[in-house]
């Protein structure tokens, strides 16, 4: 892939407002504050292809539009259900900021379910809710969010989750 060309090139440049919180220490502050939406982006053939050889999931409903156009339920091909999980991060990144976190860490998910297909083309956007806070020794927060990645057009989300994250805060003169 050429770096001229990402992947994420088909992302709609963020008019979104994050939800700014100044320190990760104010995080329980906000239990119960609705994130989002996120901008609409779309998910391109291109993107479910390199999706498929990222993670050697070739399977024909995601990356052979001409058989999935014939043989699918869908009436073409579909990203795969991992491929829309895995853009939450950004999409996150679009509704909220922590300031003054070092880092952020994926912990994994409580809860996850995939409702609709994201059909190739296909414009997704994210909304949450951060359902809860709780602080680990060392002043860490390990947060709950609730999360629901909507497709343009379709009643029911494409998936909802509840990604747990752990916000780890700068220490002093970092």
């Amino acid at each position: 892939m050429s770096r001229e060309t990402p992947a994420h090139r088909d992302t709609i440049p963020c008019m979104a407002t994050p939800l700014v919180i100044p320190d990760v220490a104010s995080l329980k502050r906000f239990v119960g504050t609705k994130l989002g939406p996120s901008e609409w982006v779309t998910v391109t053939q291109k993107r479910i292809e390199l999706f498929a050889e990222a993670t050697d999931d070739h399977q024909w409903i995601h990356v052979d539009p001409e058989r999935a156009a014939r043989e699918s339920p869908f009436g073409g091909t579909v990203a795969h259900g991992y491929l829309t999980l895995a853009m939450a991060p950004v999409l996150l990144s679009q509704v909220l900021r922590v300031e003054q976190a070092a880092m952020t860490l994926n912990y994994g998910l409580e809860k996850l379910r995939m409702h609709s297909p994201v059909r190739a083309g296909a414009r997704i956007r994210f909304h949450a809710t951060i359902q809860s806070v709780r602080y680990i020794p060392g002043g860490a927060a390990r947060v709950v969010i609730a999360m629901s990645i909507e497709v343009e057009g379709v009643a029911k989300p494409a998936l909802v989750a509840e990604p747990v994250l752990v916000y780890v805060p700068r220490k002093p003169g970092d």
